[in-house]
Formats: C-alpha cells, structure tokens, sequence
C-alpha cells in the first residue's frame, strides 16, 4: 500500500470517528492540516466515492462476520420443496467426495 493510500485509509477513518460525512474537500482538508502535500487527489475521490453512503464504523466492527448459512426450508411450503434441497445438499456431498486429495495422487508434500 503506498503512502497516498495509507494517508486516504486514515484520513477517512478519522472522519468516520467524528461522524462527518468522507468527501474529497475533507480528506484534502486534513492532509492540508497535517502537512501531507503528496496525496493525489484520485485517491480522495476514490475513497470518497468509495464510502458513500456506508457507515465505516459498522464495516469496522462486521469485519469478521461473514455471510450467513443459507436459510433452511420451512414445512409450510410443501414437502416437495424439502425433498429437493435434501436431494441437493446429497449431491452436493457426493461431489465434495468424490475429489482426490494429494494422497490418492501418489505423493504428499515432502516427497
């Protein structure tokens, strides 16, 4: 990451700390008030239009999180329904088992 970007990074989140809106003026505004002259101004419009309209802060704390598992069938719907997205957990399984692993190939990782 180059020294524009990290500037940018921080820049942001230092905007998104004081709850104020990330802008290309506001960015340059800061790098203005600490000295930093080598920014291009690409950088602050990416970033900009980057996070507009997201809250930095949720995306900070939801980091880790990934997308859930897919929501599993209700009974209302119909018993063909289930039927089918058991089928298609099964044939899904017997595909995951029917790759080879480097040991079935003949060699291992300190052959």
């Amino acid at each position: 990451m180059s020294n524009s970007e990290l500037a940018t990074s921080y820049a942001a989140l230092i905007l998104a700390d004081d709850g104020v809106e990330v802008t290309p003026d506001k960015l340059q505004t800061l790098f203005k008030a600490a000295n930093i002259v080598d920014v291009e101004s690409i950088w602050t419009t990416l970033f900009a239009k980057a996070l507009e309209g997201k809250n930095v802060k949720d995306m900070l704390l939801n980091v880790g999180s990934g997308g859930g598992a897919a929501a599993a069938p209700t009974g209302s719907a119909g018993g063909g329904a289930t039927e089918t997205a058991t089928e298609e957990v099964k044939e899904e399984k017997k595909e995951e088992e029917k790759e080879e692993s480097d040991e079935d190939m003949g060699f291992g990782l300190f052959d």
